[in-house]
C-alpha cells in the first residue's frame, strides 16, 4: 500500500509546484503593462534525495533589461519622453502557461490512476 501512497505524494507535489508556477505566470501576464515590473520565475527543487517529489523553489525576478517605452505624456517619462516598461514577453508567458498546464494535467492523471488502482485493490481484498 505504501507504493500507492508514494505515487499519490509524488503527483501531489507536482500539482502544487505547477500550481505555484501558473500563479506566477498569471501575475506576469497581468503586469505586462506595469512600468518597472520584472518578470517572476520559479524553479523546482527536489524535496528529498531519491524521492522524486518536487517543490517550487524561491521566486526570482528576471534581471533582463526593461523595455523603453516612448510616451512623453506619461507621468514617469523622463526628459526624452521615455520610461521603463516591464520585461515580460507575453509569448514566453503563454508558452510557460501551456507547459505548466500540461504538466499539471499529467500529474492529475497520475493521481487519478493511483487512486483508481488503490480502490480496485481494496475491492479485490474485500472479496
Amino acid at each position: 500500500m505504501s507504493d500507492f501512497s508514494s505515487a499519490l505524494d509524488l503527483s501531489t507535489s507536482g500539482l502544487r509546484a505547477q500550481a505555484k508556477r501558473l500563479r506566477h505566470v498569471s501575475e506576469n501576464i497581468a503586469n505586462a503593462d506595469t512600468p518597472g515590473y520584472r518578470r517572476k520565475t520559479v524553479s523546482f527543487q527536489s524535496v528529498a534525495l531519491g524521492s522524486g517529489a518536487v517543490e517550487a523553489g524561491p521566486v526570482k525576478l528576471s534581471q533582463g533589461a526593461l523595455h523603453k517605452v516612448f510616451d512623453p505624456n506619461h507621468p514617469l517619462a523622463d526628459a526624452t519622453g521615455h520610461f521603463s516598461g516591464s520585461n515580460v514577453d507575453l509569448l514566453v508567458e503563454i508558452t510557460d502557461a501551456r507547459e505548466a498546464q500540461r504538466s499539471y494535467e499529467a500529474n492529475l492523471k497520475m493521481f487519478d490512476q493511483s487512486r483508481q488502482m488503490s480502490s480496485a485493490l481494496m475491492e479485490l481484498l474485500r472479496q
